[in-house]
C-alpha cells in the first residue's frame, strides 16, 4: 500500500513525529531564548571612552542589531507556533495529511519540515 492511499499516518508514526516536533520545540525555544537574551544586552561593552565618532557608529550598529534580532525572535516564535500547531494536529491523528490534496505528504517532507500542512504536489501548485 502506498503512502498516498493511506488515509492517515499509523500511531507509531504519529509518535515518532511527536518526538521529532518536540525535540525542534525545545531547541527553538532555547535559541529563541538566546536571541531575545541579545535583544535585551544594552550592548555596552566599557566602550564609553570611544570618540564621538565611535560611539555614534556603535549606537547605529546596536540599532541595527536590536533590529535585526527582533525580527529572528519573530520568526523563531512562529515557527514554535507552527511546531506547537503539529502537535495538536497529532492529537487530532490528522498530521501529515496536505490541506490542499487530502494525501498524505511524505514522510521525509515531514522528517524535514515537521510543521509542513502541504505536500510537495500542492506547494508547486501555488
Amino acid at each position: 500500500m502506498t503512502q498516498e492511499n493511506t488515509e492517515r499516518y499509523s500511531d507509531n508514526n504519529l509518535g515518532e513525529f511527536k518526538l521529532l516536533i518536540q525535540d525542534k520545540i525545545v531547541k527553538a525555544q532555547r535559541d529563541l531564548d538566546l536571541i531575545k537574551s541579545a535583544y535585551m544586552n544594552d550592548g555596552d561593552n566599557g566602550t564609553d571612552d570611544t570618540s564621538p565618532t565611535f560611539k555614534a557608529f556603535d549606537e547605529g550598529s546596536a540599532v541595527s542589531s536590536k533590529e535585526s534580532n527582533s525580527q529572528l525572535a519573530i520568526r523563531q516564535e512562529k515557527f514554535i507556533r507552527d511546531l506547537k500547531n503539529a502537535l495538536i494536529r497529532i492529537e487530532n491523528k490528522t498530521y501529515g495529511i496536505c490541506r490542499v490534496t487530502g494525501k498524505l505528504i511524505n514522510k521525509e517532507r515531514l522528517k524535514l519540515v515537521p510543521h509542513a500542512t502541504l505536500s510537495i504536489e500542492a506547494k508547486n501548485m501555488q
